[in-house]
């Protein structure tokens, strides 16, 4: 048998270096706090709730006469951080059950408009972002 060439001995001595790296590496993993599952669950409701709410013919109705697409505000909504979700969340809990449709779509209107000048969305041509 012929002895193997320097460079195979330089690839396996290589490839037995990246197996004992991987074998090495460090994993850190830590305890997930059961407030921080308990948000993650609660902006995932209410992400799905709002959207609920856009599913509404007299949402869908009042968002299309103030000129925004519900399709548009619904990207909007599924884009917004866990903050915003929980911000429009309470804001729609404070509103009297079946009144202030109208307060919602305004809101809605007004928080897009509010991301069109920050420069987050583009839903609006007559608003420039700074």
């Amino acid at each position: 048998m012929s002895e193997p060439s320097f460079s195979t001995r330089i690839l396996a001595l290589l490839c037995a270096f990246a197996l004992f790296a991987t074998a090495t590496t460090p994993i850190h993993a830590s305890m997930l706090g059961t407030g921080s599952l308990i948000e993650a669950e609660r902006s995932a409701l209410d992400r799905e709730r709002l959207l609920a709410q856009l599913e509404r013919e007299e949402v869908r109705e009042q968002l299309q006469t103030l000129g925004v697409h519900p399709e548009a505000a619904a990207e909007r909504i599924a884009r917004m951080t866990d903050a915003e979700i929980r911000m429009l969340s309470e804001r729609l809990e404070e509103l009297p059950a079946g009144a202030g449709l109208l307060g919602v779509a305004l809101f809605i209107v007004l928080l897009l408009v509010i991301t069109d000048a920050l420069g987050i969305t583009d839903i609006f041509p007559f608003v420039h972002s700074q």
